[in-house]
């Protein structure tokens, strides 16, 4: 008995179908670590090969320009006018938006004016909070001699606080016409140009500023007569002459200043020195005081002399 298959005459045929597809059915062949190495560099060679997408094109070619016309401005001595243009720009376009300095708050500033530190730091109507450089502004504003310390801070969206810490003034110092406040050490901190340290002790000459603090002891042994001293003035960097207010002189002497001073208080407590007709009283000399008259004191001295030797028989 055949089978329904064999009557139908699909036996053979099955079984070769079958077989064949066996043998095509083979497992698949393993890469090794170069191959797979191989075939993934050939897949980036075909992709780089294929055209770049437009807008890629287009950033590229914009990159290329840039570069080259800042390094042909960079040749040409010109970049810091082309990024300066370019932070104009950026500044504009920040302060459509709102975010312009519009508030600025300044607290610790003594003698230093508002309008002085915003000069100092770089602020004015054209700037915007987004390309304001805080780093640099407190650099700017420390490198300001009267400047001990300074914070600069953006708070957004249109404000700018800045904190300063002023040098000390301790003295005025007067060189060659030059007028200057200076510190505790004699540095120079600031240009005298109006009355905001008219209160301080002022010191002329040469090396006065280095000296001061010992021209301040000088003050303080003055006792009651210390206001009326005007400066204190360092003779060949040696020595003090103190100028009262009256225009008189008091000479000092290089050793014992303060031993001269306590001489001058004496004779000022008991003879009321200081209101003779003198230009200048010279200490100098230990024991003895020597007394410039002015000239028509000194006329009158000289007639009354004469008259006096004329009497004399």
């Amino acid at each position: 008995m055949r089978s329904l298959s064999e009557r139908l005459g699909l036996g053979q045929a099955t079984r070769r179908s079958l077989a064949a597809v066996v043998h095509d059915a083979s497992p698949p062949k393993v890469l090794l670590r170069a191959e797979r190495a191989a075939r993934a560099s050939l897949r980036w060679r075909v992709r780089l090969d294929r055209p770049a997408p437009r807008k890629l094109d287009v950033a590229l070619t914009l990159f290329v320009l840039l570069a080259a016309a800042l390094f042909g401005a960079e040749r040409g001595g010109q970049l810091d006018g082309v990024m300066a243009e370019a932070s104009h720009a950026g500044d504009w376009f920040a302060r459509s938006l709102g975010l312009g300095v519009a508030v600025v708050t300044v607290s610790g500033a003594t003698h230093m004016s508002e309008s002085r530190i915003l000069a100092i730091a770089g602020i004015d109507a054209s700037r915007s909070l987004p390309f304001f450089d805080v780093t640099r502004a407190k650099a700017r504003l420390e490198a300001d001699p009267l400047v001990k310390q300074a914070s600069v801070r953006k708070l957004y969206p249109n404000q700018v606080v800045i904190n300063i810490v002023e040098r000390t003034p301790y003295a005025v110092w007067q060189k060659d016409g030059d007028v200057s406040a200076i510190a505790a050490d004699g540095a120079p901190i600031d240009e005298v140009v109006d009355g905001r340290y008219a209160g301080l002790p002022f010191v002329v000459g040469e090396g006065a500023n280095a000296r001061v603090s010992e021209y301040v002891g000088l003050l303080r042994a003055m006792d009651e007569l210390k206001p009326r001293v005007e400066a204190g003035v360092l003779v060949d960097q040696r020595r003090w002459n103190l100028r009262l207010k009256s225009g008189v002189d008091i000479k000092l002497p290089e050793d014992n200043p303060q031993g001269a001073i306590a001489e001058l208080l004496t004779l000022q407590r008991q003879s009321r020195i200081l209101e003779k007709d003198a230009l200048a009283f010279d200490f100098r000399v230990p024991g003895r005081v020597f007394v410039r008259l002015t000239d028509d004191a000194a006329a009158a001295w000289a007639e009354a002399h004469a008259a006096k030797k004329g009497a004399q028989p």
